[in-house]
């Protein structure tokens, strides 16, 4: 059930001591085995593993290799969890079976449930929960299990997280708690005693887990979700939960690890509650919720996790604010039904296959809460962020809120978001700024009498490259900017698209081949290629893809060397590509790409000689005295190619190199070997 295949993996990569990226090319296309497995092949195996729990649980080294073994199996399944689909209902009933037994070893509980921990971390919890047994009945049990856990034992924390997880399940069931309790008063020798109702003893046991260390921290934070939101708790409890929240929150600091932990715990438990919550539920406590986030001053932290999950709720709360609604003024590409795109397309009365909103469609017109300015500032401060997941969620906020504006006001979120690509900003902001326009386009929100002013821009991105001292950055705004191009393909029809069809078509080739980075260089062959087939327009797109497809842009050497030369031959290319290497490769800071990219010059120079000696000589000359060493370096090499190739031409043809050459350049070339050699010569 195993098969070898090409895998889209990357390039070896390696650090250098300055922390930049060194890349190793062979000289062979890197192939890599992947295993594309079609059936769960270890179910009888994991069967037997699972039955001899009972006998292997008091051994210590006999239980550590049945668990490294049940570990190595799933972890087989990584890439391809699905295949587990048809099993996972057989190992939850034979591992519930011995976590319910009662007479069952703590040892032997523990291990049951660290099995099944590690099955639903292949798989996903969100899948492995609706597996759980959920009945009125299994409440109770749960509860008692979870309640007589010790907090602290940080050996048996998957036994914690999962019964939170049973837990969550259990508390969908469609009655009312306080059916559960019956009488909670009973009558004592010394009087009356008060016995803790179900719902109560739940959620104590949900806010004491969300302050803990482990993941229980995060299974906790599903359990509050599921919970609170039920019709009789959010009556109840909704409002006290949220007080003791954003109290604890008030009080922890993300200076010290017992406060980054409690704040860890409540955004995760806030950012799942107005994810989950209806929004008349959620909406008289957003405002709240809001100014207590605002306090915190989250921004300022250094732990990434709590930037990322103060983003996430700033975005559930705009969410909140806002009513659902699908944009009635947004760019729409066709139709999703395959029958109406037909039927459009058979029709001659058909007005396109694409069309914006039309002005006269009425909007519900309703007032936008002033604290969507506040949610959308922190959004578009996110974008800027040092660390990508922080950014990236906050590109996500920017494009579902966008959707639920007018159309105004979406175009103002737009215009302030375009800001990100000023050249006094960042590699973050670049990166964030591409990242959130991939959003808008992608969801038809970036309207095309803004592609004007964002064509520029990515095609600026597509090239970003900002020096930082032996190294550089920006590979990832350029993989983002990839990614733009990728999401216009798919979101823009070929008439809106044509005016940039050339100028977008040069970028991403240029990046698909000259590019330093492997990811880049398959990022653009890839946005090339959903380009060629979905807007139909690229020059020589087909052509182009047969030779310069994702796997054959992996070796850098043959980008450089080969297909450039192929690609240059269209003319729509040529002097793009040779452009790009003179003005940004051949003084870059890594001496590789400078002599790959005159070699390349000098097999790009039959192609255009006559552009190589009236256009691209005479720029280069006056490099070849640049204060900057990478410069002139480059330059002098460049010079040296290029005549050096004029030369091989004009034998071919029988004539001399100073038939392509004019008196200045001679000059300059001749003065250029002059100074080196008198340099040699002082040495």
């Amino acid at each position: 059930m195993m098969s070898l295949v090409i895998s889209p993996c990357l390039s070896p990569v390696i650090m250098a001591a300055d922390g930049s990226e060194r890349e190793e090319d062979g000289g062979q296309e890197n192939v890599s085995s992947g295993n594309v497995l079609e059936l769960f092949t270890e179910s009888k195996e994991t069967r037997e593993l699972i039955l001899s729990l009972r006998d292997v649980c008091e051994e210590m080294v006999s239980r550590e290799v049945c668990i490294q073994r049940i570990i190595v199996i799933m972890d087989t399944y990584q890439e391809q969890p699905h295949l587990l689909d048809p099993h996972l209902e057989w190992m939850l009933d034979l591992l519930l079976q011995i976590v319910r037994d009662k007479s069952s070893p703590p040892v032997l509980m523990h291990l049951g449930f660290k099995f099944l921990y590690i099955i639903s971390k292949v798989r996903g919890y969100k899948i492995f929960l609706r597996l759980f047994p959920h009945e009125v009945v299994d409440v109770r049990p749960v509860l008692e299990m979870i309640s007589i856990q010790n907090p602290t034992d940080h050996e048996t924390w998957e036994t914690r997280y999962m019964l939170l997880l049973w837990l969550s399940m259990t508390c969908l069931i469609p009655f009312d708690l306080s059916r559960l309790d019956g009488n909670l008063s009973s009558e004592g020798t010394e009087g009356a005693q008060i016995r803790r109702s179900t719902m109560d003893h739940i959620l104590d046991v949900a806010k004491s887990y969300l302050l803990v260390s482990d993941k229980a921290r995060d299974a906790a934070a599903v359990l509050v979700s599921k919970f609170i939101t039920r019709p009789d708790v959010k009556q109840k409890r909704m409002a006290d939960f949220l007080d003791w929240a954003l109290s604890t929150l008030s009080k922890a600091s993300y200076l010290t690890i017992e406060g980054t932990i409690a704040m860890d715990g409540i955004l995760k438990a806030l950012a799942q509650l107005f994810k989950h919550g209806k929004r008349e539920d959620c909406l008289p406590y957003a405002a709240t919720v809001l100014n207590a986030l605002d306090n915190c001053k989250l921004c300022d932290s250094n732990q990434t996790v709590l930037r990322k999950l103060g983003v996430k709720l700033v975005q559930r709360l705009g969410l909140i604010f806002l009513k659902p609604k699908t944009a009635a003024w947004r760019y729409q590409r066709g139709s999703r039904s395959l029958a109406d795109n037909l039927l459009q397309t058979l029709s001659s009365s058909s007005p396109g296959s694409t069309a914006a909103a039309s002005p006269s469609d009425a909007e519900e017109e309703y007032d936008i809460p002033e604290e969507i300015e506040n949610v959308i500032e922190q959004l578009l401060v996110g974008l800027k962020d040092k660390d990508t997941i922080v950014r990236w969620s906050a590109a996500k906020g920017i494009g579902r809120l966008t959707g639920r504006l007018p159309r105004e006001l979406a175009d103002d979120v737009v215009g302030s978001m375009l800001d990100c690509f000023s050249f006094q900003e960042t590699n973050n902001a670049w990166h964030g700024g591409c990242l959130a326009l991939a959003e808008l386009g992608r969801r038809g929100l970036l309207l095309p009498s803004r592609l004007p002013n964002v064509v520029p821009l990515i095609l600026k991105a597509l090239v970003y490259d900002e020096k930082r001292g032996a190294c550089s950055v920006g590979s990832n705004v350029r993989d983002a900017a990839c990614y733009v191009c990728w999401a216009f393909a798919r979101a823009y029809d070929p008439l809106m698209m044509k005016p940039y069809v050339n100028n977008i078509a040069c970028g991403l080739i240029i990046a698909a081949i000259f590019d330093r980075d492997v990811n880049c260089r398959r990022a653009a062959s890839a946005a090339f290629q959903e380009n060629v087939g979905r807007q139909g327009t690229f020059p020589h797109g087909i052509e182009i893809l047969t030779t310069a497809d994702y796997f054959a842009v992996g070796n850098r050497v043959n980008c450089f060397l080969n297909i450039s030369v192929f690609v240059t031959a269209f003319p729509e290319y040529t002097t793009a590509m040779i452009d790009h290497l003179v003005e940004m490769k051949i003084n870059h800071w890594d001496i590789v790409i400078r002599e790959l990219s005159t070699k390349a010059l000098h097999n790009l120079t039959p192609v255009a000689p006559e552009y190589m000696t009236k256009s691209v000589l005479p720029r280069l000359l006056p490099l070849t005295t640049d204060t900057d060493l990478h410069t002139r370096h480059g330059a002098i090499l460049a010079c040296a190619e290029i005549t050096h190739a004029l030369s091989k031409l004009a034998v071919r043809n029988n004539g001399s190199v100073a038939d392509y050459l004019d008196s200045d350049v001679i000059s300059g070339l001749i003065s250029i070997h002059q100074r080196l050699h008198e340099r040699q010569l002082y040495r």
